[in-house]
């Protein structure tokens, strides 16, 4: 190799070493916390915000007097495009048949998309409302859908998952919050 071709290459070489270093600098940090990395979110200890949805014919309209109910219940943004959201459907009508409380807000969808969804799926929720543009989601500091968030009955937010709801994760993030 031509000492020119070298001198060329050497801060590229220099950059990928860097890369490496700080990746593993994460990972060992990472592993040593012992935690898996959540996304937080600021909502946390406040109160909902205002919700102002489209309906989806057939299904009740989803307000915001409804997350200031007594007791737990989940707001569950979905869409029908979304393979996490089709994924984590099930889970969601074992819980409602259950009698968990669950809202739904369809994400920036097709009303008939979303129709077909719950009509060949289920549905789990209680209320529904539709989020055509995606402003409530902004309100709520989405990140993508799917998202879960837990209210208590005076309307505060108290946990947020964002990604596909699992049994495991519902028993291990929401039922001890639950409980309290």
């Amino acid at each position: 190799m031509k000492k020119s071709n070298l001198i060329f290459f050497l801060p590229f070489i220099f950059i990928i070493f860097l890369v490496g270093i700080f990746i593993f600098d994460i990972n060992v940090k990472l592993k040593s916390s012992g935690k898996n990395f959540k996304l937080n979110s600021v909502l946390i200890g406040s109160e909902v915000p205002e919700i102002d949805l489209d309906p989806l014919e057939g299904i009740d309209n989803l307000e915001t007097k409804d997350l200031y109910s007594n007791g737990f219940k989940l707001v569950n943004f979905w869409a029908s495009w979304c393979a996490p959201c089709r994924a984590e459907h099930p889970l969601f009508m074992d819980l409602s048949r259950n009698g968990y409380l669950i809202y739904g807000v369809n994400y920036k969808d097709k009303t008939s998309n979303a129709k077909d969804f719950l009509q060949k799926l289920g549905n789990p929720y209680k209320k529904l409302g539709l989020d055509k543009n995606g402003r409530l989601a902004i309100y709520w500091g989405l990140y993508g859908v799917p998202e879960t968030f837990l209210v208590d009955g005076s309307g505060i937010i108290i946990h947020r998952h964002a990604g596909p709801m699992t049994k495991k994760i519902f028993d291990e993030d929401f039922l001890p919050k639950m409980s309290k």
